[in-house]
C-alpha cells in the first residue's frame, strides 16, 4: 500500500516570520586612525603629567621648573604681534584643524560601500578591484586595443583605444557593457560613467 505525496512540496510561512528588508547601503567605512590618535594621546599625557608635576612641586614650596619660568617670562614680555608668537599660534591652529578634520571625516577613500543584503552585513569594494573589473569588461568588447579605468567615489573614468570598427559602434557597445557592469558591482552609490573612445596615435 503506497502513500500519495504531492508532486511539488509547499512551504508554509511561520506566523512570526518577517519578510526580509530591502537592501540598504553600507555607508562610508571609518578609518581607526590609530597612529594619529596614539601620538596625540602620548603628547597630551606627557604635557599634562609634566605640568601637574611642576604645579605639585610649587605647591610643596619648591621652585618652578626653568622651562615654565622662561615660558611665562617670554609670554609676559613679547607682544602679540611678535613673529614667534604668531608662528606658535599658527602651528597650534594647524594641528587643531588637522585633528578636527581627522575626527569628522571617515577616511578609507579607497573603499566603495556596497549594498547590504542583510542588516548585520557590511561590505565594500576596493577602487582598484572595481577599476580592474571594469577594464576587463572593456577589453572583452570587440575592437578594443587598450583601456584605462580610473575609479573615484562618484565617477568611473574609462578611456579606451579602438583600432578597428566604427567609433560610434564601439562607444555604444561600451556604454551598454559598462552600464551593466557598474550596476553589477552592487555599490550603494553607483559612480557616473565617463567614457572616452579614440583611435591609436600615429607613430613617428
Amino acid at each position: 500500500m503506497s502513500e500519495s505525496q504531492p508532486a511539488t512540496p509547499t512551504l508554509e510561512k511561520d506566523p512570526g516570520t518577517v519578510p526580509p528588508a530591502p537592501a540598504e547601503g553600507s555607508g562610508r567605512f571609518w578609518s581607526p586612525r590609530r597612529v594619529p590618535a596614539a601620538v596625540a594621546a602620548l603628547l597630551l599625557l606627557a604635557g599634562a603629567g609634566l605640568l601637574l608635576y611642576d604645579i605639585a612641586a610649587v605647591r610643596a614650596h619648591h621652585p618652578a621648573m626653568h622651562w615654565r619660568r622662561a615660558l611665562a617670562g617670554q609670554l609676559a614680555e613679547r607682544p602679540l604681534d611678535d613673529p614667534w608668537v604668531l608662528t606658535g599660534a599658527a602651528v597650534a591652529v594647524a594641528l587643531g584643524l588637522w585633528l578636527v578634520a581627522l575626527a569628522v571625516t571617515p577616511g578609507l577613500r579607497g573603499l566603495l560601500p556596497m549594498r547590504r543584503p542583510h542588516p548585520e552585513v557590511r561590505a565594500a569594494l576596493g577602487r582598484d578591484a572595481a577599476a580592474l573589473l571594469l577594464r576587463d569588461r572593456v577589453m572583452d568588447v570587440s575592437g578594443i586595443r587598450s583601456a584605462r579605468v580610473r575609479m573615484s567615489r562618484t565617477k568611473a573614468d574609462v578611456r579606451a583605444v579602438a583600432h578597428f570598427r566604427d567609433l560610434d559602434d564601439v562607444r555604444a557597445d561600451l556604454d551598454t557593457v559598462l552600464t551593466d557592469a557598474i550596476r553589477g558591482l552592487g555599490l550603494t552609490r553607483p559612480p557616473r560613467l565617463s567614457l572616452h573612445v579614440s583611435r591609436p596615435g600615429r607613430k613617428g
